[in-house]
Order: C-alpha cells, then structure tokens, then sequence
C-alpha cells in the first residue's frame, strides 16, 4: 500500500484567470494554476526542482494593475487578481523573445519550440544573416557528458543544480559580462580539471540540450537517436542503500542515458555519477 503524506494544508486562493474564476493553493505560482487549470504557457528556464530565476521570459503574463508583464513561473498567485495569459501584448512579447532566442542559438534540440514559433509566429530570419549567434563548437573534454554552448539560453538552472540548491558543488558559474556572458567552469578550463564530480544533475534541467549525454550526443551526430523509439524503465539503483530511482532510456536493448523521476522524494531528480553514467556494465555482453 501506499502512503502519501499529507503535508499542511494550504489554504486556497481565488482568482481570475483568463475570464474564469479558479482556486490555488496559497503559495502558488500563477504559472502553477496556469497548469492545473489545463492552460498551456510556454517556459524555458523554470524547473520543477528548482527556484524560478525569470531568466528566460517566455512565461510573460498580464495582471491587471502591473506595469509590466510578470513572469507566470515566479509572480505567485494573489487572491483576488485578473491574470490574462493570451493577451496581444503577452503574445508579442513571446514572439520577440523567442525571435531573439532563436536567431542568437541553436535551438533544434530544445523541445516545444518549433510549435512555440509556429504559434507566435515568430521569425527568427528576420534578423538576417548578421544576427550576431554564439556559434561555439561542442567541448567533448571527457567521455560522459559534452558541453554545446551554441544551444546554451543563459537560463542559469545547471549553476543552480550545481550550487547552492541541489549538489553544492559550485563546479560551473558564469562567466562574462552582457554579451560575453558564459556558463562556464573556473578560469575556463577543461572539465577534468575542474571541480566537475559528473553527477549530471546539470543535464538533468538543461532545457535546450546544451548540456547532454555522450551517447546521445554521439547518436544524434550519427543521425540515430529517435526518442520514439525508446523505452522508459524505473528501477532502483543497486550501487548503495540510499534508493535512488534510476529509469533507463533504452533504444535497440542499449541503455543510452539515465534519468531520474523529480518527483521522488530520494532523489528529485538528482543522481551521484554512479546513479547517472555508471550503466555500461549491463551492456557488457561478454
């Protein structure tokens, strides 16, 4: 049987979303409700594990009384509030950014945003050929994970799941000012030689495939990854006795990456680089 704890109960919240009276738990993000009221808005940088850093602004919404338009994953829901999601000017304020987006970095593996252009009818060309792009070529300085900073968005999540929020390694940070701003390790080095202990909880919320998998990476390069073709299986770590929850992404019967569930409460959604990379030997066929 199942226990699921109840927790303190929150009290609910009303409000006005999009024309239509709804209850969230106080505390709530107005992208929360936007959620469980079944309304689709658009984020990038928000994570379910982590504190919202309104990086990315995708999530833009109007409130009635608000100067400007207020990122959804972090304005939390007040009683009493009109939020509108779909307004023209919440529309063309995502247009612009995912335009700007798009037309600084390769975003073809980032999932959702060619339906997302599609719908804002963004036009990320429209800056020509000499829209200024990062246009850096993929690290590949180990043999577990890579680093493609030309999909990188800035949205500061792999800092915060190495820092202070989850791992506490303080590995990766940012480097540079405005333009020149990068994520990037201490003085720029390789990660072998850097603080790096490869848990990958980076990867984990890299919402763009910047941060990837060797072997997805590798895959991709070959032109044979096909997430459609894969299964997902849960399972529990057998390195130690903490009891992780591992689920194997598996295509043709090899186990080509490892995740892990945010909602677990071991884990949410962290690993150690046994839990993450240390798979290889159940393909060992010798």
């Amino acid at each position: 049987m199942t226990v699921t704890p109840l927790g303190i109960p929150r009290r609910l919240l009303e409000f006005t979303l999009d024309g239509e009276q709804v209850r969230a738990p106080e505390g709530s993000t107005i992208l929360d409700a936007c959620r469980a009221a079944g309304k689709d808005v658009p984020t990038l940088c928000q994570g379910d594990t982590l504190t919202p850093k309104n990086a990315c602004r995708v999530c833009v919404v109007e409130v009635e009384g608000s100067r400007t338009l207020a990122p959804a994953c972090s304005r939390q829901a007040e009683a009493g509030m009109q939020v509108r999601t779909d307004t023209e000017r919440a529309r063309h304020s995502r247009k612009i950014v995912l335009e700007l987006l798009a037309s600084s970095v390769d975003m073809s593996t980032t999932p959702e945003v060619a339906e997302w252009i599609k719908e804002y009818e963004a036009k990320p060309d429209r800056f020509g050929p000499d829209a200024a792009r990062v246009d850096e070529e993929p690290r590949i300085d180990n043999d577990l994970y890579v680093r493609d900073y030309d999909k990188c968005i800035l949205c500061y999540k792999c800092v915060d799941a190495c820092g202070d929020q989850w791992q506490n390694t303080f590995a990766i940070s940012v480097t540079g000012r405005g333009f020149d701003a990068r994520i990037a390790v201490e003085h720029d080095a390789p990660l072998t030689d850097s603080a790096c202990v490869y848990c990958g909880n980076c990867i984990e919320v890299c919402p763009t495939g910047a941060l990837s998998f060797k072997s997805e990476f590798d895959m991709r390069a070959a032109g044979t990854w096909d997430e459609s073709a894969q299964t997902e299986t849960t399972t529990v770590c057998a390195y130690c006795g903490v009891g992780c929850n591992l689920t194997l992404h598996v295509q043709d019967n090899e186990i080509v990456k490892v995740t892990s569930p945010h909602d677990n409460p071991v884990t949410h959604g962290n690993l150690c680089i046994k839990g993450r990379f240390g798979y290889q030997h159940v393909q060992n066929r010798d």
